[in-house]
């Protein structure tokens, strides 16, 4: 059996909990708000391999994450954690 070695982005922040739907995760991707390695992703098939890092807003707060896995399926929030190290998250204060 062959292991995957690489995942597409939005298919990848989905299985990791950031987006409720693959297709808000597809929508972040083209609207240019994701960015890996330090670049703008703007396509949703760019693909992520472990020990990639993102940058990326969620509501209020930015997040940087290392990817630590790729993940096969969509699981529970405690599966999900396993696949990222969180780097930073900056919040605005309120």
């Amino acid at each position: 059996m062959t292991e995957t070695t690489s995942l597409r982005i939005d298919k990848w922040l989905w299985h990791a909990r950031f987006y409720k739907s693959r297709a808000r995760a597809t929508r972040a991707c083209v609207e240019g708000r994701i960015r890996l390695n330090r670049v703008v992703v703007e396509k949703p098939h760019q693909p992520v391999r472990p020990g990639d890092v993102l940058t990326f807003a969620l509501g209020p707060n930015i997040c940087v994450v290392r990817i630590l896995a790729l993940g096969a399926r969509r699981g529970p929030a405690a599966e999900a954690h396993a696949l990222y190290d969180e780097l930073a998250a900056e919040r605005e204060n309120s």
